[in-house]
């Protein structure tokens, strides 16, 4: 019988460690010991770059030592990251804190959806993922509000609490239940990765797939995070301002619950079609005008449209792994879609840089490129 109080407790995790009360104000907390914004995007690389880096190797150690083992070690490593940051008083802090989250990362990359995905009934992975995400939603929304009625100015304040939420969350996981089966399951040597490596790049459905939901990810992320506050301050909205919005939009993306619900009205043909179409629409919106409250509606159109997405991606990821060595092949799949990430990031930054409208209109012009990928990624046999 599969351990369910695995759900519960991924879930308990996943809303503590949602709670980042210094969220909205994370660049203001690095700014105010004297990192200036040049460091934290060096740092923000760096990041990106060893977890690009430890991908496969955590991938590999996971499948060896356990699903739940790796659990234990990556909370209480996030645990110790929060105390780091909380005390950090300058660069070389900042920037140790930042690359033992990239350990804890590629470590909990495709090991947290595996526990979820061999802990569910047949059937229920796509609604647990959605509850799984939203809770952490749900938790960046409680923390978020704490901050701006409670905590407000003192940020070393909202460091410590976040530093209380994740500790708890380390002493949580040690509650899980190891579903990894060993049975006929092979040692993973340099010869066993390459071999998994080159049956996913032989792999075109997956591909394709992998492609297409990396370009929508990819303009999610960086449109709601970065690009939104210079549409934002175009349009004249105050700082205030974009913090109740931050908040909305956060309570947008909850709808992500619903995925599961819509996949079976709808069918995936037809909600793909859909969430990338007003992805799509998203971006020319805010590339085309300068309305705030159009701007507004257009991020929320987009999270929403990834919110919705993000469960049914990641039950169609597990439902094409092939071997036992899931968090192997999931780690494959993330570095793919990270690699894509790497190329959109650089794109977008030099044409906001540039022109702000020609990058949100790149956004529009690379979703519906990856709808057209997940679209035709259908028609492409399925390898096994």
């Amino acid at each position: 019988m599969k351990p369910n109080r695995n759900i519960g407790i991924m879930y308990a995790i996943a809303l503590l460690q949602g709670m980042v009360f210094y969220g909205p104000i994370t660049t203001l907390y690095r700014q105010a010991v004297g990192v200036s914004i040049f460091q934290i995007t060096v740092i923000e690389s760096i990041s990106l770059i060893v977890c690009l880096l430890l991908e496969l190797p955590w991938g590999i150690i996971a499948d060896k030592i356990g699903y739940k083992n790796t659990m234990i070690f990556c909370c209480a490593l996030y645990f110790l990251s929060k105390i780091v940051f909380w005390r950090a008083d300058r660069f070389a802090a900042f920037l140790l804190e930042r690359i033992m989250l990239s350990v804890v990362v590629a470590g909990m990359s495709g090991v947290d959806i595996s526990i979820l995905y061999l802990s569910s009934e047949e059937g229920k992975s796509q609604r647990i993922f959605g509850v799984y995400n939203n809770l952490q939603m749900a938790g960046l929304l409680f923390a978020s509000l704490v901050y701006s009625v409670f905590v407000r100015e003192n940020y070393r304040f909202a460091g410590f609490l976040t530093v209380v939420s994740y500790g708890i969350a380390a002493l949580l996981s040690a509650g899980l239940v190891e579903v990894k089966s060993t049975s006929g399951m092979q040692e993973i040597h340099l010869k066993g990765l390459l071999a998994i490596v080159r049956s996913t790049v032989q792999n075109k459905r997956l591909l394709l797939f992998l492609l297409g939901v990396a370009l929508l990810n990819e303009a999610h992320q960086t449109i709601t995070v970065f690009l939104n506050q210079l549409q934002y301050v175009k349009c004249g909205l105050s700082d205030a301002e974009i913090g109740y919005i931050f908040i909305g939009v956060t309570i947008s993306g909850m709808i992500g619950i619903f995925s599961e619900r819509l996949t079976r009205r709808l069918g995936i043909g037809l909600l793909t079609a859909i969430l990338y179409g007003m992805a799509v629409t998203a971006c020319i919106i805010l590339a085309a005008v300068s309305s705030a409250w159009l701007s507004v509606v257009a991020v929320g159109l987009l999270r929403i449209s990834f919110s919705l997405f993000q469960p049914l991606q990641m039950d169609l990821q597990n439902e094409q792994v092939i071997t036992q060595n899931r968090a192997t092949e999931l780690s494959v799949n993330s570095l793919l879609i990270d690699c894509v990430g790497v190329g959109t990031n650089l794109i977008y930054g030099k044409l906001a840089d540039v022109n702000l409208s020609a990058a949100l209109f790149t956004g529009a012009a690379f979703c519906l490129i990856g709808y057209l990928c997940v679209w035709a990624s259908r028609f492409v046999r399925m390898k096994k």
